[in-house]
């Protein structure tokens, strides 16, 4: 195991973390508050120890998936523990279990919170609050991977273990230059949904720290009611930009240097339909709870976008609709977005190969001596990639099922536990009953809290890097004596 690597590489975090921690600083100065010490203090500790970190370069920068995964982990759980002292030592987020919570919920962009009145918060706590789901959406590491040079092929074992979905491939030749692309594309979006929020009416803070939650499907406002209170003009373009951020950012890039046609991919189409479909369901059932069509068109295609992207705002409380819409929205909550876009949930690229493996499987049974292969976009689906997903959806059953068992102890509904897992690992925000939209996390006990955090970053980082972090062989790995290396990278 490189370890060496791996502390380079976390060092790096830190130190991006440093930076990211003054712009909250400088809303502080804007809105003259003195909670941008407490960042400001932060920020320098994380820098120094990222100085630290990265003062020897290692000996050999190649790295393996493995250590790609506990690199990603660890410094998913780095970031989110430095993000949360802000926070904690300020006050305004007194319990750090709590404060914890809501700095991983912020950046796996899930949105679960445990605070009761969100106004409360001053301007600096609640941008960096908002600008952690912004840092979220598109990983860290994947603009680790934009600005710092490395090379030998090893980047892309960070990239395949934050980026969402059942493989990642390169849009060009470097994997840097892919980074680059995918940053520029997410950067282009908020930038333009902050222009028309604002050109809107609403005040250039609110547009801000609104975009960065729907740019990263994170969920996080700044009112208490979420989304309800916004006007109509608002709630449409902030549908239309979470459905955009579900979208496989491959596709953004295809329609960019390509053609429309190319955009369509069959993972995109399938997207789509399942939005279409489900709006067209949930608005036939609550037509009769509002005034008008178009009211009720407003309200069921938000909520439809909202939850299949996982983003988790609430223009209305859905917990009150009619059960066929709730069942509607949990299937959301598991579906997911694209597979490279900023969305949680299983997937849709997976849910399209589960699909396409049952009905060869019928196939099979009917006409025994076929030879059928998995298509997408005319392109074979290798047998690793099924592998893949087959065993992917039985650590997330297995994960979801241990995750219910523990917090059905303090004997909550079975609705409550489940949603609150499923809000929790498909990264949402809210669930239903108890953790329903207009509820919040707060009334768990901390050992339920703590399970409820892991499912968090296990569902963000596809399950895998969290749980190789506890595996017995890397653990015994780790702390063991590492070897001179042997590798060099080529110049």
């Amino acid at each position: 195991m490189n370890k060496s690597m791996i502390r380079y590489i976390l060092g790096y975090v830190m130190e991006i973390e440093c930076l990211l921690l003054l712009l909250p600083c400088i809303v502080a100065l804007i809105y003259k508050e003195n909670i941008g010490y407490y960042f400001l203090l932060i920020a320098g500790i994380s820098g120094i120890l990222g100085v630290i970190f990265t003062f020897k370069k290692p000996d050999c920068m190649v790295f393996y998936l493995k250590e790609g995964c506990i690199i990603t982990g660890l410094s998913w759980i780095l970031m989110s523990v430095i993000g949360c002292l802000p926070f904690y030592i300020s006050g305004e987020i007194p319990v750090f279990t709590d404060a914890l919570f809501e700095t991983i919920s912020g950046f796996t962009t899930t949105g679960a919170s445990i605070l009761n009145d969100v106004e409360k918060l001053s301007y600096c706590a609640k941008f960096w609050r908002s600008f952690t789901h912004w840092i979220g959406g598109m990983g860290v590491l994947v603009f680790l991977l934009a600005i710092v040079p490395m090379g030998g092929g090893s980047n892309i074992n960070l990239m395949k273990a934050e980026s969402p979905g059942p493989s990642v491939g390169k849009l060009v030749p470097r994997m840097k230059s892919t980074a680059k692309i995918l940053y520029a594309i997410y950067m282009a979006l908020t930038v333009i949904q902050i222009i028309l929020l604002f050109a809107g009416g609403m005040d250039l803070f609110s547009s801000v720290t609104l975009s960065f939650g729907t740019a990263g499907t994170g969920g996080f406002g700044v009112l208490n009611d979420s989304f309800m209170s916004y006007s109509p003009y608002v709630q449409w373009v902030t549908t239309i930009f979470m459905i955009m951020f579900g979208v496989n950012f491959n596709a953004y890039y295809l329609l960019l240097f390509k053609s429309i046609r190319s955009f369509f991919m069959e993972e995109v189409k399938v997207y789509f339909m399942i939005i279409l479909s489900a709006t067209a369901i949930i608005f036939y059932h609550i037509y009769g709870l509002y005034n008008s069509a178009f009211t009720a068109l407003r309200h069921s295609a938000f909520q439809v976008a909202t939850i299949i992207t996982t983003t988790g705002f609430a223009s209305a409380d859905f917990d009150k609709w009619h059960s066929v819409c709730k069942y509607i929205i949990v299937l959301l909550m598991f579906i997911g977005a694209c597979a490279g876009s900023t969305g949680g949930g299983l997937k849709v690229s997976r849910i399209i190969i589960s699909a396409k493996s049952v009905r060869k499987e019928f196939a099979s049974y009917i006409h025994p001596k076929s030879i059928k292969k998995i298509t997408i976009e005319k392109k074979v689906v290798e047998h690793e990639v099924i592998r893949s997903v087959n065993v992917y959806f039985v650590t997330f059953s297995m994960l979801f099922l241990t995750s219910m068992l523990i917090i059905s102890f303090e004997g909550y509904d079975l609705v409550t536990n489940f949603t609150a897992v499923a809000a929790t690992i498909n990264n949402i925000g809210p669930g239903l009953a108890k953790v329903g939209p207009t509820c919040n996390f707060s009334f768990f006990s901390n050992l339920s809290k703590y399970v409820l955090m892991f499912d968090m970053l296990a569902g963000r980082l596809e399950l895998f890097p969290m749980l190789l972090i506890f595996h017995p062989v890397l653990i015994k790995e780790f702390f063991t004596k590492e070897k001179k290396c042997t590798k060099r990278l080529k110049k």
